[in-house]
């Protein structure tokens, strides 16, 4: 004879679903970091490739006009270097300097995925609340 106690198995049932339920966001939020994390690489690889090429066409173009600016003052070029190099020192130290504070700035890597664990976890509270 099957036992009479659909109390319990209402309340396995009921457990089930809710671990089904746990598992299924558990599973979105993985996915959600995994597709920020693939975003935020590929926006870092295009940003560095995009640096890298603008750094060697300015490199170069800089380079050009220095020497374009010691052939035109060719009676001053030791002034026209000097100057030059002391620009170019100026700018390295406040490009390095303007690294270091953006490097020291906390990232927004998965802020999406923690505003939405945020809200999951506040709502599974409001839900206890009777």
């Amino acid at each position: 004879m099957p036992e009479q106690n659909p109390g319990r198995e209402g309340f396995f049932k009921s457990l089930k679903n809710l671990l089904a339920t746990l598992v299924a966001m558990g599973r979105t939020r993985l996915e959600l970091l995994a597709t920020e994390f693939e975003e935020e690489k590929l926006r870092i690889a295009n940003l560095l490739i995009l640096a890298v090429g603008a750094m060697v066409f300015l490199g170069i173009g800089i380079v050009l006009l220095v020497a374009l600016l010691a052939a035109a003052f060719w009676e001053s070029r030791i002034v026209v270097f000097a100057v030059a190099s002391l620009i170019f020192f100026g700018g390295g130290i406040g490009l390095g300097l303007g690294f270091f504070r953006l490097s020291r700035r906390p990232s927004n890597l998965f802020s999406a995925s923690l505003d939405e664990l945020r809200r999951d976890i506040e709502a599974l509270k409001r839900e206890q609340q009777p």
